[in-house]
Protein backbone atom coordinates (compact mmCIF):
# COMPACT_ATOMS: atom_id res chain seq x y z
CA UNK A 1 0.00 0.00 0.00
CA UNK A 2 1.19 3.48 -1.21
CA UNK A 3 2.04 6.02 1.47
CA UNK A 4 -0.59 7.94 -0.11
CA UNK A 5 -3.29 5.73 0.13
CA UNK A 6 -2.51 4.73 3.69
CA UNK A 7 -2.34 8.18 5.09
CA UNK A 8 -6.27 8.10 3.52
CA UNK A 9 -7.27 4.90 5.20
CA UNK A 10 -5.50 5.46 8.34
CA UNK A 11 -7.24 9.07 8.63
CA UNK A 12 -10.88 7.68 7.24
CA UNK A 13 -10.59 5.18 10.39
CA UNK A 14 -9.68 6.72 13.19
CA UNK A 15 -11.20 10.27 12.37
CA UNK A 16 -14.48 8.99 13.52
CA UNK A 17 -13.61 6.83 17.10
CA UNK A 18 -11.78 10.43 17.92
CA UNK A 19 -14.89 12.43 17.07
CA UNK A 20 -17.23 9.80 18.49
CA UNK A 21 -14.75 9.47 21.98
CA UNK A 22 -14.92 13.74 21.90
CA UNK A 23 -18.54 13.40 21.79
CA UNK A 24 -19.77 11.37 24.61
CA UNK A 25 -16.89 12.77 26.79
CA UNK A 26 -16.51 11.69 30.03
CA UNK A 27 -14.48 8.51 30.31
CA UNK A 28 -14.17 8.44 25.95
CA UNK A 29 -11.82 11.37 26.26
CA UNK A 30 -9.86 9.83 29.25
CA UNK A 31 -9.73 6.77 26.93
CA UNK A 32 -9.05 8.64 24.06
CA UNK A 33 -6.14 10.81 26.05
CA UNK A 34 -4.90 8.17 28.37
CA UNK A 35 -4.54 10.82 31.34
CA UNK A 36 -7.24 12.64 34.45
CA UNK A 37 -6.54 16.15 35.67
CA UNK A 38 -8.55 18.05 37.76
CA UNK A 39 -7.66 21.61 36.60
CA UNK A 40 -4.32 23.44 35.37
CA UNK A 41 -3.19 23.51 39.24
CA UNK A 42 -3.04 19.83 39.21
CA UNK A 43 -1.37 20.10 35.90
CA UNK A 44 1.48 21.36 36.98
CA UNK A 45 1.62 20.31 40.20
CA UNK A 46 2.27 16.53 38.19
CA UNK A 47 4.78 18.40 35.61
CA UNK A 48 6.52 19.62 37.91
CA UNK A 49 6.87 16.57 40.13
CA UNK A 50 8.88 14.97 37.15
CA UNK A 51 12.18 17.01 38.15
CA UNK A 52 12.34 15.20 41.29
CA UNK A 53 11.45 11.68 39.33
CA UNK A 54 13.65 12.67 36.49
CA UNK A 55 16.59 13.14 39.21
CA UNK A 56 15.56 10.07 40.78
CA UNK A 57 16.33 8.27 37.28
CA UNK A 58 19.44 9.56 36.67
CA UNK A 59 21.01 9.14 40.50
CA UNK A 60 20.05 5.29 40.04
CA UNK A 61 20.50 4.92 36.19
CA UNK A 62 23.96 3.64 35.17
CA UNK A 63 23.86 5.65 31.73
CA UNK A 64 26.55 7.90 30.27
CA UNK A 65 24.19 11.04 28.89
CA UNK A 66 25.58 14.06 31.21
CA UNK A 67 22.60 14.94 33.83
CA UNK A 68 21.18 17.95 32.36
CA UNK A 69 20.43 16.22 29.47
CA UNK A 70 19.21 13.24 30.61
CA UNK A 71 16.90 15.15 33.46
CA UNK A 72 15.87 17.65 30.58
CA UNK A 73 14.87 15.65 28.06
CA UNK A 74 12.78 13.28 30.94
CA UNK A 75 10.79 16.84 32.49
CA UNK A 76 10.57 18.26 28.77
CA UNK A 77 8.83 14.65 27.32
CA UNK A 78 6.45 14.80 30.24
CA UNK A 79 5.40 18.96 29.60
CA UNK A 80 5.27 18.52 25.76
CA UNK A 81 3.41 15.35 25.48
CA UNK A 82 1.96 14.53 28.80
CA UNK A 83 0.38 18.41 29.19
CA UNK A 84 -0.47 19.02 25.54
CA UNK A 85 -2.83 16.11 25.52
CA UNK A 86 -4.30 17.35 29.35
CA UNK A 87 -5.62 20.02 27.36
CA UNK A 88 -7.65 17.66 25.33
CA UNK A 89 -9.92 17.79 28.54
CA UNK A 90 -9.48 20.80 29.77
CA UNK A 91 -11.06 22.46 26.21
CA UNK A 92 -13.51 19.49 26.68
CA UNK A 93 -14.58 20.34 30.24
CA UNK A 94 -15.10 24.20 29.71
CA UNK A 95 -18.11 25.23 31.00
CA UNK A 96 -19.92 25.82 27.82
CA UNK A 97 -19.32 24.64 24.33
CA UNK A 98 -16.31 22.22 25.51
CA UNK A 99 -17.56 19.83 23.37
CA UNK A 100 -18.00 22.40 20.23
CA UNK A 101 -13.87 23.88 21.03
CA UNK A 102 -12.47 20.62 21.12
CA UNK A 103 -14.52 18.55 18.02
CA UNK A 104 -13.26 22.32 15.98
CA UNK A 105 -9.69 22.52 17.70
CA UNK A 106 -9.11 18.94 16.38
CA UNK A 107 -10.98 19.23 12.92
CA UNK A 108 -9.70 23.04 12.41
CA UNK A 109 -5.92 21.17 13.15
CA UNK A 110 -6.20 18.22 10.96
CA UNK A 111 -7.77 20.16 7.60
CA UNK A 112 -4.65 22.50 8.00
CA UNK A 113 -2.55 19.60 8.26
CA UNK A 114 -4.14 18.32 5.91
CA UNK A 115 -4.40 20.90 3.15
CA UNK A 116 -0.60 22.21 3.93
CA UNK A 117 0.43 18.67 2.90
CA UNK A 118 -1.26 18.77 -0.25
CA UNK A 119 -0.78 21.98 -1.03
CA UNK A 120 2.58 22.12 -0.66
CA UNK A 121 2.87 18.96 -2.89
CA UNK A 122 1.17 21.00 -5.70
CA UNK A 123 2.39 23.72 -5.98
CA UNK A 124 5.21 23.96 -3.08
CA UNK A 125 8.07 25.78 -4.29
CA UNK A 126 9.76 27.91 -1.37
CA UNK A 127 10.93 25.76 1.57
CA UNK A 128 9.71 26.98 4.95
CA UNK A 129 12.12 25.46 7.30
CA UNK A 130 14.21 23.63 5.38
CA UNK A 131 16.91 22.42 8.05
CA UNK A 132 14.40 20.93 10.25
CA UNK A 133 11.71 19.76 7.73
CA UNK A 134 12.34 19.89 4.25
CA UNK A 135 9.26 18.79 3.17
CA UNK A 136 7.03 22.09 4.10
CA UNK A 137 6.29 24.59 1.90
CA UNK A 138 5.17 28.39 2.30
CA UNK A 139 2.53 27.71 0.12
CA UNK A 140 1.58 24.54 1.75
CA UNK A 141 1.48 26.98 5.29
CA UNK A 142 -0.68 29.16 3.37
CA UNK A 143 -3.29 26.46 1.74
CA UNK A 144 -3.41 25.20 5.80
CA UNK A 145 -3.51 28.81 7.37
CA UNK A 146 -7.06 29.38 4.99
CA UNK A 147 -8.36 25.93 5.93
CA UNK A 148 -7.75 26.13 9.47
CA UNK A 149 -9.76 29.41 9.60
CA UNK A 150 -12.28 28.78 7.41
CA UNK A 151 -12.57 25.27 9.42
CA UNK A 152 -12.59 27.34 12.90
CA UNK A 153 -15.20 30.09 11.31
CA UNK A 154 -17.79 27.84 10.23
CA UNK A 155 -17.54 25.37 13.23
CA UNK A 156 -18.42 28.40 15.61
CA UNK A 157 -19.77 31.85 14.12
CA UNK A 158 -23.34 30.96 14.52
CA UNK A 159 -23.11 29.54 17.72
CA UNK A 160 -23.37 31.27 21.26
CA UNK A 161 -20.00 31.34 22.00
CA UNK A 162 -17.16 33.12 20.28
CA UNK A 163 -18.01 36.21 17.83
CA UNK A 164 -16.81 36.24 14.58
CA UNK A 165 -14.01 37.95 14.81
CA UNK A 166 -13.08 35.89 17.85
CA UNK A 167 -13.83 32.30 15.62
CA UNK A 168 -11.86 34.20 13.11
CA UNK A 169 -8.49 34.84 15.79
CA UNK A 170 -8.41 31.24 16.92
CA UNK A 171 -8.54 30.01 13.70
CA UNK A 172 -5.48 32.38 13.05
CA UNK A 173 -3.72 30.94 16.27
CA UNK A 174 -4.49 27.24 15.33
CA UNK A 175 -3.07 28.16 12.10
CA UNK A 176 0.22 29.68 13.87
CA UNK A 177 0.06 26.12 16.56
CA UNK A 178 -0.31 23.14 14.81
CA UNK A 179 2.59 23.76 11.94
CA UNK A 180 5.11 25.28 15.38
CA UNK A 181 4.08 22.04 16.88
CA UNK A 182 4.83 19.88 13.56
CA UNK A 183 8.19 21.62 13.50
CA UNK A 184 9.38 21.02 16.71
CA UNK A 185 8.64 17.11 16.65
CA UNK A 186 10.56 17.22 13.24
CA UNK A 187 13.52 19.10 15.15
CA UNK A 188 13.88 16.38 17.29
CA UNK A 189 13.32 13.95 14.79
CA UNK A 190 16.22 14.87 12.67
CA UNK A 191 18.50 15.25 16.11
CA UNK A 192 17.51 11.43 16.57
CA UNK A 193 18.31 11.06 13.05
CA UNK A 194 15.62 9.21 11.92
CA UNK A 195 12.26 10.39 9.62
CA UNK A 196 9.57 9.20 11.58
CA UNK A 197 8.63 8.64 15.22
CA UNK A 198 7.18 4.91 14.36
CA UNK A 199 5.31 3.04 10.91
CA UNK A 200 2.20 2.13 13.64
CA UNK A 201 -0.04 4.43 11.18
CA UNK A 202 1.66 3.51 7.95
CA UNK A 203 1.96 6.63 5.55
CA UNK A 204 1.15 8.63 8.65
CA UNK A 205 4.21 7.07 10.56
CA UNK A 206 3.83 6.88 14.18
CA UNK A 207 1.36 7.93 16.91
CA UNK A 208 3.91 11.41 17.72
CA UNK A 209 3.52 11.90 14.19
CA UNK A 210 -0.07 12.53 14.11
CA UNK A 211 -0.38 14.56 17.46
CA UNK A 212 2.61 16.61 17.20
CA UNK A 213 0.10 19.28 15.86
CA UNK A 214 -2.33 19.29 18.45
CA UNK A 215 0.45 19.22 21.31
CA UNK A 216 0.89 22.85 20.49
CA UNK A 217 -2.58 23.54 19.51
CA UNK A 218 -5.11 22.38 21.95
CA UNK A 219 -2.94 24.12 24.85
CA UNK A 220 -2.65 27.59 22.88
CA UNK A 221 -6.67 27.56 21.97
CA UNK A 222 -7.14 26.70 25.63
CA UNK A 223 -5.90 29.68 26.79
CA UNK A 224 -7.38 31.73 23.81
CA UNK A 225 -10.92 30.87 24.31
CA UNK A 226 -10.45 31.74 27.99
CA UNK A 227 -8.97 34.85 27.01
CA UNK A 228 -12.08 35.80 25.03
CA UNK A 229 -14.78 33.99 27.49
CA UNK A 230 -13.36 35.21 31.18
Amino acid sequence: MSSFVSRIVIAVVLLPVVLGAVYLGGWWVFALVGAELSGVTWMLAGVLSTFALAFLLKAISEARPAATSAVSATVMGSLWIGGGLSFFLLLRDLPQHGRLALVTVLIAVWAGDTFAYYGGRLVGRHKMAPAMSPGKTWEGFVFGTAATVFVAFVALYKQDFLTIGESIALGAVLAVAGPMGDLFESLLKRDAGVKDSGNLLGGHGGMLDRLDAFLFAAPAAYFTILAFTT
